[in-house]
């Protein structure tokens, strides 16, 4: 939830907005947007809320396939990024 959280917040920090301006926007409190970016438990629907307003999607793979997703995603290694 930690890393959830700081992804969140690094969202958050490029809109330029400020935690309780995001909240307002996002439709949840201060409350509920200050337990996310510090990866404390929201309710889903609440937390879908939070990343849907900003942009943000969750994938939810078994472990099998986030490691082909993270192969795929990798440069090979003969390949400049």
């Amino acid at each position: 939830m930690a890393a959830l959280g700081r992804l969140v917040r690094n969202q958050r920090a490029r809109s330029e907005l400020r935690i309780d301006d995001a909240a307002d926007q996002l439709g949840v409190t201060h409350n509920v947007l200050s337990k996310v970016e510090h990866g404390q438990s929201v309710g889903l629907e609440k937390l879908f809320k939070v990343l849907d307003g900003l942009g943000l999607k969750m994938l939810l793979l078994t472990p099998s396939e986030a490691e082909d997703a993270v192969r795929a995603l990798r440069p090979s290694a003969g390949e400049s990024v």
